[in-house]
């Protein structure tokens, strides 16, 4: 497993949980500094930067691109999945396709979070999971043409009236075309829904494709009151082999933040095993 921190370069989600902001540079070095394997982007659209630039960047600091965010789509433009009007929804297709497109070029797959959107009033939940499973079967076909997985985050119930919990994201899987859709797993979501963070880690197994690593409140872990132990114990079991990616509040800034989350991955991912 390997320890990531989160970028984020969207002046208008300030409240978002990112470690660091604005500087994609300054971000890199410091986690660099603190040995950090990899970064994840949240940025607002696919010419936030140069693909050869970010590779530079990536080189120069010994930094992999764990992921790329899509959820500047629905934040700054209202875009999602599921929305009624199908042409809302073409055009949230194609803002993911290009983040996708964007993200393959430093081999890193997309995020859906957020951009999965809601079952609207007008609409039934079955259609609105209808129309997801259109979008993550042809997401998930581009992606696999551009060589890299696409990640599906099922949210907590307060973010989304979809999919909430791990075994209802592997159910969904299991009824699309595509095979290319992994799930992301939350720690701070999953403690809202789950009755046990380990068990649904060992349900979803190898469905899993990326992990959230934030504590209970949102701060980075050891800030808050999720047990750990378990969540590495069940991810080892599963042999999940990915970024451990710290989406969390930049509490109580980003540099103390970002070396807590550092401290508690070496704590249970490093010095344990």
């Amino acid at each position: 497993m390997k320890s990531c921190v989160t970028i984020a370069l969207v002046p208008s989600i300030r409240t978002g949980p990112w470690i660091y902001w604005d500087d994609l540079e300054a971000g890199m070095q410091k986690a660099a500094t603190l040995g950090f394997d990899a970064v994840e982007l949240f940025t607002a659209s696919t010419d936030a930067i140069a693909p050869n630039q970010l590779t530079a960047l990536g080189e120069q600091y010994n930094l992999a691109i764990a992921a790329v965010g899509t959820g500047a789509g629905k934040v700054m433009h209202g875009l999602t999945l599921t929305d009624p009007d199908p042409a809302v929804r073409a055009k949230a297709r194609q803002f993911i396709q290009d983040m996708i497109e964007f993200g393959a070029q430093v081999q890193a797959p997309a995020i859906i979070g957020s951009m999965q959107g809601n079952a609207a009033p007008t609409a039934s939940r079955q259609q609105a999971l209808d129309w997801l499973a259109e979008g993550l079967n042809q997401l998930g076909d581009y992606a696999e043409r551009q060589g890299v997985p696409l990640i599906y985050e099922p949210l907590n119930r307060y973010e989304t009236n979809l999919i909430n919990r791990l075994d209802d994201g592997v159910a969904l899987l299991t009824t699309l075309a595509t095979r290319n859709v992994r799930l992301l797993a939350d720690l701070f979501h999953m403690n809202l829904e789950e009755a046990s963070l380990p068990d649904s880690i060992r349900s979803a197994g190898t469905a899993i494709g990326h992990v959230h690593f934030a504590d209970s409140n949102r701060r980075p872990v050891g800030f808050g009151h999720t047990e750990m132990n378990g969540i590495v114990e069940a991810l080892t079991e599963i042999g999940y082999g990915g970024y451990i990616s710290a989406e969390a509040f930049p509490w109580p800034d980003p540099d103390a933040a970002a070396e807590q989350t550092i401290r508690a991955y070496q704590q249970y991912f490093v010095s344990s095993h």
